[in-house]
């Protein structure tokens, strides 16, 4: 039976539009996976933060890896444990960890430490209390020896006032000269104060500015602790000291500043700093920078009203000539094609970033930590056998190299998998080990150069600490000045010089070197050595055209 035409008709465009709905529907369901592929890449990123925030709240913060075994990663497990890199440098970075692996069986273990017995300490005073037995006959007894029983004593804070007298002397007959310049009434010159017109001694400037920065007690318990000493200081009073105590050392800190940025070898770090803002009422997050010269161990803050722009770092550097070791922050970028710096990056960031993404790709972290935990070994062995400069970088060249190489091809590898997603935390971690590798490789003709910035971030740590306790900075005043006081102090604890004994010196002696205009660089803390301050009023006293003589209790000058 023939079919009618409109009947072929009304069939035809049934068809087109079953056929228009089945190409809807294969687009929407196109759509509809590009959709689920999209929330399983925002799920694998939620799980991700949750499992670093769940680590950073209650897991292991350390960054240490465990002792291993290099062959353990050639066992097969069953459930591809650890995926064998394909990269043509894997052998001679496997062959480079095998000679590591027997150099270091080789060397002996490093040497315990001894507990020191602070109480046997030769440098400690000693106070002897004897007890003799009392109410016995000593005729029926004779001497056996002695039994000591040792323990450190503590006093609490010794605070007096000392009363510094001036004799005056006048002509017994005014009426007659003293003869050639001589003046009718003679009396010696004032000493040199820290502050004019004070009462703090050098003494207690030293010691508010010790209580603030190095042991983080802000003003008011310092206040509270004066009272217990019976001293009535009031908490504004010990505030305005602040200032000019810092003013008083701030020409050292631009001397101490100019020696750090003419050494040849320099770390750069930044730290947050809270500053009030007092047109918006609240503490804003601003920035301190940290600059340390790694052979001289000399460390300054510099603070710029709080900013973190490159227009700081060149502005510091721009007659710098050497290495510049900091992390893979993009404001240090403007170095990568400078003929006069050359920029050394920071193997720890590495590690850290593979520290983090553990929880999201357990194999691709443990690969990447161990071959960085292979490199930190060289540098083990090079310490361990007190290698000189040229021979660490000898060893560096012969077992560091084929393990940067390994893992530069590896990381470039592993970011162009599929699995790994760049916004992961192992694809930025990859990422970021692929840009930064090269900046490690100086370390392979210096062997001065640090593989990381650890130490910069330690001379740190102390404004973290302080930053919990005084909350933040008035102003930006305020700010400059803690960078005064803070950059003394930590070069005082790279070069480990008792700061109480630095800062009591150098506070009295500060005003005598600037009126007789002596070199400041004797009072930095690498070349520092206790003064005596009597001296240097003698000799000031004698730029005054008169001779002094100056006696305290116990001496008899």
């Amino acid at each position: 039976m023939e079919m009618s035409e409109a009947m072929v008709n009304m069939i035809l465009e049934q068809n087109k539009q079953l056929l228009k709905t089945v190409d809807s529907m294969t687009s929407n369901n196109t759509n509809l996976l590009g959709e689920v592929e999209d929330l399983k890449k925002q799920n694998f990123e939620l799980l991700s933060q949750l499992a670093w925030l769940k680590r950073q709240l209650f897991g292991r913060k350390s960054e240490k890896l465990e002792p291993y075994d290099l062959h353990q990663l050639e066992i097969d497990f069953g459930d591809g444990f650890m995926e064998k890199t394909t990269t043509d440098t894997a052998p001679a970075a496997e062959e480079a960890q095998m000679e590591l692996n027997a150099l270091e069986a080789g060397n002996p273990a490093p040497k315990q430490r001894k507990n020191r017995q602070l109480v046997d300490d030769k440098s400690l005073p000693v106070e002897t209390v004897v007890i003799e037995p009392v109410g016995i006959d000593m005729d029926k007894y004779k001497f056996m020896g002695e039994e000591h029983t040792r323990e450190l004593v503590i006093m609490s804070g010794k605070v007096f006032v000392r009363d510094t007298v001036r004799k005056k002397y006048g002509l017994k007959d005014n009426t007659r000269p003293a003869g050639g310049d001589g003046k009718a009434v003679i009396i010696p010159p004032m000493p040199l104060t820290p502050v004019n017109k004070c009462m703090a001694s050098a003494s207690l400037l030293a010691e508010i500015l010790l209580q603030k920065y190095v042991y983080h007690n802000p003003f008011y318990r310092q206040h509270v602790e004066l009272q217990h000493m019976g001293v009535e200081i009031s908490e504004s009073t010990i505030d305005g000291w602040f200032k000019p105590a810092c003013e008083l050392l701030r020409p050292l800190y631009e001397e101490l500043r100019k020696v750090v940025l003419s050494a040849d070898y320099d770390q750069c770090d930044e730290t947050v700093l809270p500053v009030i803002d007092h047109q918006k009422k609240k503490a804003e997050k601003e920035y301190l920078w940290t600059v340390r010269a790694v052979m001289l161990r000399l460390v300054f803050f510099y603070y710029d009203k709080g900013s973190r722009s490159s227009d700081i770092p060149r502005e510091l550097f721009k007659n710098f000539t050497g290495y510049l070791q900091c992390d893979g922050h993009p404001l240090y970028d403007i170095f990568e094609d400078s003929p006069t710096v050359t920029l050394v990056s920071c193997l720890a960031h590495q590690r850290r970033k593979y520290e983090e993404s553990k929880a999201e790709n357990e194999k691709d972290a443990d690969y990447a930590l161990k071959q960085i935990q292979d490199i930190y070994k060289v540098e083990r062995i090079a310490d361990e056998n007190n290698l000189s400069y040229e021979q660490r970088a000898e060893l560096r060249r012969k077992y560091t190299a084929p393990i940067l190489d390994n893992l530069e091809a590896w990381s470039k590898e592993t970011h162009a998998r599929k699995d790994v997603l760049p916004k992961s935390r192992t694809g930025k971690a990859t990422a970021y080990m692929f840009s930064m590798i090269d900046r490690i490789r100086p370390c392979l003709k210096d062997g001065r150069l640090l593989i990381d910035n650890n130490l910069i971030e330690n001379a740190i740590r102390p404004i973290a600490l302080s930053r919990k306790n005084f909350l933040f900075c008035g102003n930006h005043e305020a700010a400059q000045n803690m960078a005064v006081v803070c950059s003394l102090l930590a070069s005082c604890k790279q070069l480990d010089v008792n700061p109480r004994q630095y800062l009591n010196d150098v506070t009295a002696r500060m005003p005598y070197y600037q009126a007789l205009g002596k070199d400041l660089r004797e009072l930095l803390p690498d070349q520092w050595k206790p003064g005596d301050v009597d001296k240097l009023y003698k000799e000031y006293a004698l730029t005054l055209e008169m001779n002094v003589c100056i006696s305290r209790p116990g001496t008899d000058d």
